[in-house]
C-alpha cells in the first residue's frame, strides 16, 4: 500500500476594511523515516478464495493470513501466506481416489524498488506448497514453484510470473506462464478502483488455457481493509469443475476482510 502525504497552504485575511494579509504556504511535511527492518502480519477471511479467477475454495469462503519482512534501505522482502482450500480434494474426488490438502501455503521472496522516470520494479520468486497432498495420484505433485517480474508505473502495473516446475499438478507442464496486467486508482475519501486481467497458459495442456479479470473497490473501515469485486474467467466449464459439477471460473462477487498489524 502506498501512501501520500500532502502538505496545506494557510491563507488568513483580516475583517473588512482591513488590507488583506498573506501568509506563505507551510513546508512539506517530511515523510517519516522508515526503519530499516519492518515486520507485519495479516489475517483475513474471504467469501471465497479465488486465484488468478478460479475458485479454490469450491466457492465457500476461506481464512487467510500470512507474515511480511522487508528490509527497507535495500528492497529485499521476505514472506508467507496461507489460505484454506478445497480443490484438491475435489480433484481427487473427480479422479476417483481421495485427495488430501486443506491448505495452500506460499513462500516467496524477492526484491523491489525504483528504475527511474516513475517506474517501479519487483522480481522474485514464489512456492506454492500444498502440505500433504497426494495429487500426484492423479497427475503430478501440485506444489509448484514460479520467478516473476513486475514493472509499474503510478497506479498501473505489468508482471509475468513463470513456473520452473510442473504448475500445480498439469502434467508436463514445466515454463507455463501468467500475464498479468492491473491498476489500482485512487478515487478519494480512502476508496481505491481495483482492475486487473490476466491471461494463464499450460504448457502441454492447452485446453486449459483462459483469461480472467477483475473490477473491485477497495476501503478500510475500522483498521479493517475491505475489498468487493466483480470476478469472472473465459475457462472452460467442462474442465474447471466441482464434484457436483459447478464451474469454478464462474463470474462472482468475492468480498474480502484483512486486517493488518
Amino acid at each position: 500500500m502506498k501512501k501520500l502525504i500532502l502538505a496545506t497552504a494557510v491563507t488568513a485575511a483580516l475583517a473588512s476594511g482591513f488590507a488583506q494579509a498573506q501568509v506563505a504556504p507551510a513546508a512539506p511535511a517530511a515523510e517519516a523515516k522508515k526503519p530499516d527492518h519492518e515486520v507485519s502480519y495479516n489475517l483475513g477471511v474471504a467469501s471465497e478464495y479465488r486465484y488468478r479467477g478460479i475458485s479454490q475454495s469450491r466457492m465457500d469462503p476461506a481464512l487467510q493470513g500470512g507474515v511480511d519482512y522487508t528490509h527497507n534501505p535495500t528492497g529485499l522482502y521476505a514472506g508467507t501466506w496461507f489460505s484454506t482450500i478445497k480443490w484438491l480434494k475435489d480433484a481427487g474426488t473427480i479422479g476417483g481416489y481421495n485427495g488430501k490438502g486443506d491448505v495452500e501455503v506460499d513462500l516467496y521472496a524477492g526484491k523491489k524498488g525504483d528504475i527511474g522516470g516513475g517506474f517501479t520494479y519487483d522480481v522474485g520468486g514464489l512456492y506454492y506448497w500444498y502440505p500433504n497432498n497426494n495429487y500426484s495420484t492423479l497427475a503430478k505433485n501440485a506444489n509448484t514453484f514460479e520467478l516473476y517480474g513486475k514493472v509499474g508505473y503510478g497506479p498501473a502495473y505489468l508482471k509475468y510470473s513463470h513456473s520452473l516446475t510442473n504448475l500445480f499438478g498439469y502434467v508436463d507442464s514445466k515454463n507455463s506462464g501468467y500475464l498479468d496486467a492491473g491498476a489500482d486508482i485512487d478515487l478519494g475519501s480512502g476508496y481505491t478502483l481495483n482492475l486487473h486481467a490476466g491471461h494463464q497458459w499450460i504448457k502441454n495442456n492447452s485446453a486449459y488455457n483462459y483469461t480472467d479479470y477483475k473490477i473491485g473497490v477497495s476501503k478500510e473501515f475500522f483498521g479493517v481493509g475491505f475489498s468487493l469485486a466483480a470476478i469472472g474467467t473465459d475457462a472452460d466449464k467442462a474442465l474447471y469443475v466441482t464434484p457436483d459439477g459447478k464451474f469454478t471460473g464462474k463470474k462472482a462477487l468475492v468480498l474480502t476482510a484483512t486486517k493488518t498489524f
